[in-house]
C-alpha cells in the first residue's frame, strides 16, 4: 500500500491510499479519482514529506512501532481531513452551525419526555399503537437502536449527548 497527498484543481489537499503507484496512474488515467472536497477529477500529485522509519533497533522507545501495510490491495480510502488548519472564519462558522444545532437540540428535548433505559420499549409501544405518540428521548443500546430501525420505528440519535436527569446535579 502506498499513500498520496493529492490536489485538486481548486487547491483542496487529501489523503488517497492506493494498491501501489501503478495503481494510483491507472486510477488517475481512467478518471477514477476525484477530490473529497469538491468532487474535481483534476488531481495530482501534492508535495509531501518522505516517510523515513528508523531501524529497528534505534528506534526511539516511546515511539510506537509502525507495521507495513498488508499486501492484498483494499479499496481507496479518501481523508476528509483538510491537510492544513481551517481558516478562523470556517472555524467561527462551523462554531455557529453547532451553536444553532445545540439551541435546536435543547429546544425538541423542553417539548420531550425523558423515559431513560425505557425508550426502546416506550418508542415501540407508540410504534405499534399500544401507547399515545408523544416526544420522547432516552437512551438504547446500538442493538436496540438498530431492532428499532429494522422494525421501522422512527428513531434518530441525538447529536449532542444529554444528561439523564438523575445524574444532574
Amino acid at each position: 500500500m502506498i499513500v498520496y497527498d493529492l490536489k485538486c484543481a481548486n487547491d483542496h489537499v487529501f489523503e488517497v491510499w492506493f494498491a501501489s503507484s501503478q495503481a494510483y496512474d491507472e486510477q488517475r488515467a481512467r478518471g477514477l479519482i476525484a477530490c473529497a472536497f469538491c468532487g474535481s477529477t483534476e488531481v495530482g500529485k501534492a508535495v509531501m514529506a518522505p516517510r523515513l522509519n528508523a531501524k529497528g533497533n534505534q528506534r526511539d522507545a516511546s515511539q510506537p512501532a509502525v507495521i507495513d501495510a498488508p499486501s492484498t490491495p483494499s479499496p481507496v480510502s479518501i481523508s476528509n481531513a483538510p491537510a492544513s488548519a481551517p481558516a478562523p472564519a470556517e472555524v467561527a462558522k462551523l462554531q455557529a452551525v453547532l451553536h444553532a444545532l445545540a439551541q435546536a437540540q435543547a429546544k425538541a428535548l423542553e417539548q420531550s419526555t425523558w423515559v431513560g433505559r425505557d425508550f426502546a420499549d416506550r418508542a415501540r409501544a407508540m410504534h405499534y399503537g399500544e401507547e399515545d405518540h408523544a416526544p420522547i428521548h432516552g437512551q438504547a443500546d446500538p442493538d436496540e437502536a438498530a431492532a428499532l430501525v429494522e422494525e421501522g420505528v422512527a428513531v434518530a440519535p441525538l447529536p449532542f449527548p444529554v444528561i439523564p436527569p438523575d445524574a444532574k446535579n
